[in-house]
């Protein structure tokens, strides 16, 4: 019985944990939550429940995979960087194709097509976010799983609800592909060899992650006037 009194604080202590974790998933996991929703922006309405919930399944098994891994990750020089580059490439990619499903020549992309995007989005984007639930569990297995569990869930919901927004409101498409913008722009300034090289300011930081989504919408702009263009 001497136990019980230290129950309290135990409690405590891993629902603080749990909370941290919470907040974690909310503002870490709101990129992915964007691409999954633009990658099934196209789909039709059967198969974008099937593309949320194929990617998002996949996605358990890579951060558990990326669990393991990702302190090391992170220290690789030009792994940042060129998963910056692939987190650019897919912004444009995605706001393209969002763009011509929304035109009068409905474009349709195949379901594999769009969890092959989730699958490489996330795993590009993903080691932070891993990095940061493994850090507030302390070691805890429990709180880890749970961490785990609740972010595919959050981003599951969250890219649903997007999806659907999207449909009603388009300027959702380019918003969303200037926040991938500025997450490819961020991973590549946080690189080790470009922080190195560079030496960036916090500010000269910020400016790159701003310039990185503009990058993406204009880029998107021209190539969705060339397409109709040729249309």
């Amino acid at each position: 019985m001497r136990g019980v009194p230290a129950l309290p604080a135990i409690t405590s202590t891993f629902l603080l944990d749990a909370l941290s974790i919470i907040l974690i998933d909310i503002l870490l996991g709101g990129d992915n939550a964007v691409v999954i929703a633009l990658a099934v922006k196209s789909l039709p309405e059967k198969q974008r429940k099937l593309g949320i919930l194929f990617g998002t399944s996949a996605a358990v098994v890579l951060r558990i995979i990326l669990t393991f891994f990702a302190s090391q990750l992170l220290q690789i020089q030009f792994l940042k960087l060129g998963g910056g580059l692939v987190i650019l490439w897919i912004a444009v990619k995605l706001l393209t194709e969002a763009e011509e499903a929304t035109s009068k020549e409905h474009h349709v992309q195949s379901l594999k097509h769009a969890v092959w995007l989730i699958l490489v989005a996330d795993v590009t984007m993903s080691v932070d976010n891993v990095l940061a639930v493994a850090g507030a569990s302390k070691g805890s297995l429990s709180l880890l799983i749970f961490g785990l569990i609740l972010s595919i869930t959050f981003v599951a919901f969250t890219s649903t609800l997007l999806a659907k927004l999207m449909d009603k409101y388009p300027i959702i498409i380019w918003i969303g592909s200037a926040i991938l913008g500025r997450v490819g722009g961020d991973m590549i300034a946080g690189d080790p060899w470009f922080h190195d090289t560079f030496h960036p300011s916090r500010t000269l930081h910020y400016g790159f992650e701003v310039g990185c989504a503009l990058g993406v919408v204009g880029l998107g702009w021209l190539l969705g006037r060339r397409h109709k263009a040729r249309a």
